[in-house]
């Protein structure tokens, strides 16, 4: 079995408790941007002092830095962060399967997105795949008992959020695939952990200076909730770290395939740990986009 995929498998469980642990202070104390914050400041600490005592005890010193990779870890790092308030946001829209499984439209949106930025191929099935998934993109798009046609409701604000988050985790994505790449010939968890360390630094500073700007009361509140926040910056970092790993090892398109066992982790978080009721039509869009997720994968 190859490296990536027990890697990018982690990632996915990290990711799941993280996004309940978000779903949690969003809807008890936080904003969706505070929220979001939780998951950088609590995570950052850990991430550079776990780099720190890599380089003291590998004897090791960091690369240099080339102008492209701090434009990827950029573009990438800012990304994430619009990505995930739009994914908390939308937990408060819909029940948590349902806004993971928007979310999950990433995968289709990462191939595209690799193809025009990295030149990364899809196959003819690769194509396929992604009808299948915007299929399931039009079924989980009208709400629950909601009235009119299908095509009313793709702009509606769960639909919104949803397909932008999906857009911009496949820029984070593809964005740190390619920081990782100008790291050159180094040990692939290396190149993860110093990518990781950069753009988790970043992110925490602009969302430092967003909050501090727009909402100061907000970072006293990310401090109150530090009990929960923790592991939300704590399960952030496993998560991460394993998913530059993979991206140091795969095709990012093929590792967020693979990612989609998030999907039925998502629906027991729902079902047992949040009591929220899942329909026949949710169930049928998510069946979908499983279906085009291992189209996609037997397209690898």
């Amino acid at each position: 079995m190859s490296l990536w995929i027990p890697v990018a498998i982690a990632a996915a469980t990290f990711q799941t408790v993280r996004f309940m642990l978000q779903k949690v202070l969003s809807s008890v104390s936080l904003s969706p941007a505070g929220a979001t914050f939780s998951r950088f400041i609590y995570s950052a600490p850990f991430i550079l002092a776990g780099l720190f005592i890599y380089l003291m005890v590998s004897g090791q010193q960091l690369p240099s830095l080339p102008p492209k990779f701090w434009m990827f870890a950029s573009i990438g790092g800012l990304s994430q962060i619009l990505a995930t308030i739009c994914v908390v946001a939308l937990f408060k829209q819909r029940n948590f399967a349902v806004g993971i499984t928007f979310k999950k439209t990433e995968v289709i949106q990462t191939a595209i997105v690799g193809l025009l930025v990295l030149g990364d191929q899809v196959t003819v099935w690769g194509w396929v795949a992604i009808v299948i998934g915007l299929l399931a993109v039009l079924v989980l798009a009208k709400p629950p008992n909601s009235s009119g046609h299908w095509w009313q409701h793709l702009t509606n604000r769960a639909a919104q959020f949803g397909l932008g988050s999906g857009v911009l985790f496949a820029f984070s994505a593809v964005s740190y695939r390619g920081a990782s790449l100008q790291l050159g010939d180094l040990d692939a968890m290396f190149r993860a952990g110093v990518t990781l360390a950069v753009v988790v630094s970043l992110q925490t500073l602009m969302m430092l200076a967003w909050l501090s700007w727009r909402d100061r009361a907000e970072i006293t509140r990310v401090w109150a909730a530090r009990r929960v926040a923790i592991w939300v910056g704590l399960t952030s970092m496993g998560g991460s770290f394993c998913w530059f790993w993979a991206f140091s090892l795969q095709n990012a398109a093929y590792v967020k395939a693979l990612g989609q066992v998030e999907l039925i982790l998502s629906i027991l978080a729902t079902v047992l740990f949040f009591k929220e009721k899942i329909n026949s039509r949710e169930i049928l869009g998510m069946a979908l986009l499983v279906v085009s997720i291992l189209a996609l994968v037997l397209a690898i």
